[in-house]
């Protein structure tokens, strides 16, 4: 993993009931200078306890690393309880198993991303500096299955669709296929030929339209709803 050039630290919170997991992982985000492991725990009950503390000092993390099968408190319920109380935080899902239903659960009720806890560190390191930036990160091929689960197999009647779906433009529909492949604004302004700025207003102008929260609603409902969304953009 390389370093990156110095800039404004993002904090870092790590849950995970296994020692030596978390000692891993603050090992590879030491080695990273905008990224510093500000607190660990061992549960979910306790990663709220020491977030209550925290937020009395005024010192609350920008990212939790989230584990999901944990002993008294799961990560579900806890990525449930954190994104409730604190809107700033964003949650990234980090477990060994590729759970379709642990990383449904865990999506629907606030988590910003999914990884597996084998993801290679520079990629791991990315999707944290993404999950900061507001941006949804998903495994490879994890969006195409909470796609099946989330929605019915068949793409849903135009009459059942958001009233505003009727409303995008080829543009935002464009734009909307390359949400539901995983890909990021860059990646985005580069395949259309248009800038990061333009494509932050078609996500903004989608999530309106259809009344969606964040990229993963847009994702999941992008996945299911693909043949109407007609054939992907050519690069």
């Amino acid at each position: 993993m390389s370093k990156s050039e110095p800039t404004s630290q993002i904090r870092i919170m790590l849950v995970d009931d296994q020692n030596l997991i978390r000692d891993g992982l603050k090992a590879l985000l030491e080695l990273e200078d905008d990224l510093q492991a500000i607190a660990e725990a061992d549960n979910g009950q306790s990663a709220l306890q020491a977030l209550e503390m925290l937020d009395s000092q005024s010192a609350l993390p920008d990212v939790v690393l989230m584990d999901v099968r944990m002993p008294i408190m799961d990560g579900v319920a806890a990525t449930q309880q954190i994104c409730k109380k604190y809107d700033g935080i964003k949650v990234l899902v980090l477990t060994t198993f590729d759970d379709d239903e642990y990383v449904t659960e865990a999506l629907r009720v606030g988590a910003t991303g999914y990884l597996l806890k084998d993801t290679p560190s520079e990629e791991l390191a990315a999707a944290i500096r993404a999950i900061h930036k507001g941006y949804a990160q998903f495994g490879p091929g994890i969006l195409t299955k909470l796609s099946t689960k989330v929605s019915p197999p068949q793409p849903a009647p135009t009459s059942n669709l958001p009233p505003g779906f009727a409303e995008l433009t080829a543009r935002e529909r464009e734009v909307l296929h390359l949400i539901a492949s995983g890909a990021s604004n860059r990646e985005i302004a580069v395949q259309l030929y248009i800038s990061e700025g333009t494509v932050k207003n078609h996500v903004t102008n989608i999530l309106g339209r259809l009344n969606l929260r964040d990229r993963t609603q847009a994702a999941i409902f992008a996945n299911s709803i693909l043949p109407l969304l007609g054939n992907p953009p050519q690069k």
